[in-house]
């Protein structure tokens, strides 16, 4: 890719715009991952911390306190606790799901072990509460605080709603709420609450981040089933491998036939898959229209997100969050 291609994604205008309070935000996460007793700590933090991630969930706190006129120095703090919430759930997960790459690189758990990656994930945590109460604001503690709480909810959900084909649609919308939309969510939030806004904006804000969130889950749902392996860099049918209740699947199995729900009940319920079941699954899921059901659905997040906007300060950083939410559920529209 180009230079001049290089800025026409929002996410990386963005960055463009505001590169040195990110660049503020990745030397305090250096500084505050280092440990004087434990080396390994600053060891696995660094393998994740610097894998190469856009770092979305920290700009959008950054963004929002730019945007509502915050001049101060607490929302690099807060984007600091965006972060490392956000790295101590990865390093969680990856145990969780026993995974082995993440981002193309080996995961913490697969280099170093499953106690390694639990324990520094604790202390990230830790680190970021401590992040968190800089500011002395006890909204802010209260909306972060809250959003870990909701983050760990979701992936205990997730465990119980695994593999069951029970699993409903507001189920799923229960996960990744929790999951995913929680801390975008908050990371937009407390950048309102941080510049003193009026409580509607502060709510838009929250809103805004809570509609990207889900909207971005459902694409990456979506580009699992329907996506471009060598766009995306992910290889088509993972979510079914693993037997994931994604979005479009729980889509098929609501209006699967009997023969239809035996097939699924053997490979995502029995997890008995064979060659030639995975192309089944996707003839399924078109055959049904949950795919397209599901692209709408995502449409329909983003079209919320924008909406959100109108509330708020007429800013270029507006533009460019109405922007992203276009861009988040370009890949599938």
């Amino acid at each position: 890719m180009g230079l001049d291609n290089a800025v026409t994604k929002p996410h990386e205008r963005l960055a463009a715009l505001l590169s040195e309070e990110m660049a503020a935000v990745d030397r305090l996460i250096r500084e505050r991952m280092r440990s004087d007793y434990a080396p390994r700590i600053e060891e696995v933090a660094a393998h994740i911390v610097s894998a190469g991630g856009k770092r979305l969930r920290p700009m959008l706190t950054i963004a929002a306190a730019r945007m509502c006129g915050y001049d101060g120095p607490y929302h690099v703090y807060l984007a600091a606790t965006v972060e490392f919430i956000h790295t101590a759930t990865l390093l969680h997960d990856d145990v969780v799901d026993e995974s082995g790459q993440r981002r193309g690189r080996p995961t913490a758990n697969l280099l170093w072990d499953n106690k390694s990656s639990v324990l520094v994930g604790d202390y990230l945590f830790a680190r970021s509460f401590q992040l968190m109460v800089a500011p002395g604001n006890l909204q802010v503690l209260d909306i972060l605080s809250n959003a870990a709480a909701v983050i760990a909810e979701g992936e205990v959900l997730q465990l119980t709603a695994a593999r069951d084909l029970a699993t409903t649609e507001d189920v799923y919308f229960k996960v990744i709420r929790g999951k995913t939309a929680a801390l975008f969510a908050a990371a937009t939030e407390v950048g309102g609450v941080i510049a003193g806004m009026p409580e509607d904006q502060v709510r838009a804000l929250y809103t805004y981040g809570d509609a990207l969130g889900v909207g971005f889950q459902i694409v990456d749902d979506l580009l699992d089933v329907a996506g471009d392996a060598k766009a995306t860099g992910k290889n088509i049918g993972d979510d079914f491998r693993e037997r994931k209740l994604t979005l479009p699947i729980i889509k098929a199995v609501a209006a699967a036939d009997d023969e239809e729900r035996a097939f699924w009940k053997r490979t995502i319920a029995k997890g008995d898959q064979r060659e030639g079941d995975l192309e089944h699954a996707l003839d399924l899921m078109h055959r049904r229209g949950a795919i397209e059901a599901t692209r709408i659905e995502a449409l329909a997040w983003s079209a919320r997100a924008k909406e959100a906007l109108d509330c708020l300060p007429d800013h270029e950083i507006r533009d460019m969050l109405s922007d992203l939410a276009d861009f988040v559920v370009a890949r599938i529209s």
